[in-house]
């Protein structure tokens, strides 16, 4: 969006801020559910779409815990979107994707 590319991007800062909390809020639901999050991890992959004349961001959250089957990861990883800060701030203003591989 006219940069040199040097430097770390604001899309790459959101990333990071957006996937360090939202893997405290996926710790904190797993461990009240009564299961062990183990060696979890969630990525956040960052970009800026059009939309229309303006940009919007596009943001998708991966998310793994291994060891725990995917629909219980993917119930986890629900729970924890509702409660991350990061997930209600955005909701309803960017499109988020929880993708439980």
């Amino acid at each position: 969006m006219g940069g040199n590319g040097s430097g770390t991007n604001p899309e790459q800062l959101f990333a990071a801020g957006y996937a360090a909390c939202f893997h405290s809020a996926l710790r904190g639901v797993a461990r009240r559910a009564g299961t062990d999050p183990g060696d979890s991890t969630v990525t956040a992959e960052v970009g800026v779409g059009p939309d229309g004349d303006l940009y919007e961001l596009v943001v998708t959250l991966i998310i793994h815990i291994p060891g725990l089957d995917r629909e219980k990861a993917r119930e986890l990883a629900e729970a924890a979107h509702h409660r991350c800060p990061y997930s209600r701030a955005t909701r309803g203003n960017i499109s988020v994707e929880l993708r439980v591989p």
